[in-house]
């Protein structure tokens, strides 16, 4: 038991305990303001981080910006709808003209009337389904209906789709057609079944099924410089010819008897991405910075107003920062202004990108806009990495060394807890042995009292 629990104030009349609750509140002052220190740090690191994150971003939008490669992306364009084509970074500047012959199609076949499943596998316990050279073999002995052989067939993964077809033929009987569809298009791709197993496929033993194809199997078609001496015909398992033009796939959709051209340049969407992505950021910064900057005035109960800082007022490094992130942004390139790519900064220190103006600019001097984007990028990349690098960082070592005081002062209000403990412990048994003094003195007087009382009566 605590020693607390023998205070009670009863000898005293004093309120002992709300005594020693006032004087460890004054003990634990250091201890507090401690904890406000810590917890102001704590807010300020927070918003450190947060910028730190942002900052990183934005340099590596900038470096990206100013690559040279970044600047290799083109577009594909087709002069019909029917035909697409698209882009990667392997692509170059160039154009090609042909004809679409034909397009890839995957065969349909149609069986004869079927009442049952027998009626098509001729009583076989399998079938086997040839796509192309592929041989697969399908159990049929517990199929009875036209349906279950569809299932089956499907079931097998043999490539083919196959629907059972119900109608009402010419004397009113319901019957049923299987219909079998390829999944994969290309006149490689043919479609035949047999009544029997694989073996007996290859052995050459097996019946064929007799089907009726309503669709042939057959390559894409393309003819390349029609209507020339070196015109050239060329094919494609499925619709879409990859590679046509180096890191160019055109996909085509419809025939086309008219010559249809397909033209890469540079992809101004692209580039131009470049530049409104690293004004964004920019932004995102600038305004991050002026945010956490930022005083708020707030009024007193008594009619007073009071200003309060952002978290990173007076913080010299971000002030830098936004400094040095503002000129590398704004100023000039060997006399060439930004403004003249699309790229402006206000009074209030807001930039903005025209994409209208950059085009233009990539229009008319196509080097000239990328030697000054990739300038302005440059000057970009090279603030936000030196305050951002997660090793070398001006912001990552102010984070670091934060963190560091946080940790340190943790350790020291935790050493609090432990004097505080102890100081409360020693007021507890002060006040204790007030008490029980006290105590002692009290019951010493009422002896006195009671002798000299007794002495009195003896003398009378």
């Amino acid at each position: 038991m605590s020693s607390s629990s023998q205070i009670s104030g009863l000898i005293s009349n004093l309120d002992t305990a709300e005594i020693i609750t006032s004087l460890m509140a004054v003990e634990a002052l250091p201890q507090t303001q401690l904890s406000d220190k810590k917890s102001d740090l704590t807010s300020l690191v927070t918003a450190l981080q947060s910028l730190n994150t942002k900052v990183a971003s934005l340099g590596d939008n900038a470096t990206t910006a100013a690559k040279a490669s970044s600047w290799n992306a083109y577009a594909a364009t087709s002069s019909s709808t029917s035909v697409t084509a698209t882009a990667d970074s392997t692509a170059t500047a160039s154009s090609l003209s042909f004809t679409v012959d034909k397009l890839a199609t995957s065969q349909i076949s149609v069986s004869g009337t079927l009442s049952t499943a027998s009626d098509f596998t001729g009583g076989a316990s399998s079938i086997t389904l040839k796509v192309g050279d592929t041989l697969t073999q399908v159990d049929t002995s517990s199929a009875t209906s036209v349906a279950d052989l569809a299932a089956a067939i499907n079931k097998s993964g043999a490539g083919v789709s196959a629907s059972a077809v119900k109608y009402t033929d010419t004397s009113g009987t319901t019957a049923y057609r299987l219909q079998l569809t390829g999944q994969t298009s290309g006149a490689a791709n043919t479609v035949s079944v047999y009544q029997g197993t694989e073996a007996e496929v290859t052995a050459g033993t097996a019946t064929a099924v007799s089907l009726t194809t309503t669709r042939t199997a057959q390559d894409a078609q393309l003819t390349l410089w029609p209507g020339t001496s070196q015109a050239q015909a060329i094919t494609s398992s499925s619709n879409t010819f990859s590679d046509l033009l180096t890191g160019v796939d055109i996909t085509v959709t419809e025939e086309a008897t008219d010559p249809v051209t397909v033209t890469v340049g540079q992809d101004t969407e692209a580039v131009a991405k470049l530049g409104s992505n690293l004004v964004e950021q920019l932004n995102q910064v600038l305004s991050e910075i002026s945010t956490r900057t930022a005083s708020t005035t707030t009024t007193n109960s008594d009619g007073t107003t009071s200003v309060t800082g952002g978290v990173l007022s007076g913080n010299s490094l971000v002030r830098n920062l936004s400094q040095q992130l503002a000129e590398a942004g704004s100023y000039d390139v060997d006399g060439v202004s930004p403004s003249t790519i699309g790229i402006t900064i206000d009074s209030e220190g807001t930039f903005s990108f025209d994409e209208e103006t950059f085009t233009a600019a990539l229009a008319s001097d196509p080097e000239g806009t990328q030697a000054l984007l990739t300038a302005i990028s440059t000057r970009v990349a090279d603030v936000a990495t030196t305050a951002s690098d997660e090793y070398d960082g001006t912001l990552t070592a102010q984070v670091t060394s934060d963190n560091a005081q946080i940790e340190d002062l943790a350790d020291k209000i935790a050493d609090w807890d432990s004097i505080l403990a102890s100081r409360k412990e020693a007021l507890e048994a002060q006040w204790a042995t007030l008490e029980t003094s006290l105590q002692t003195l009290n019951s010493t007087a009422s002896w006195l009292t009671t002798a000299i009382a007794s002495l009195s009566s003896s003398s009378s």
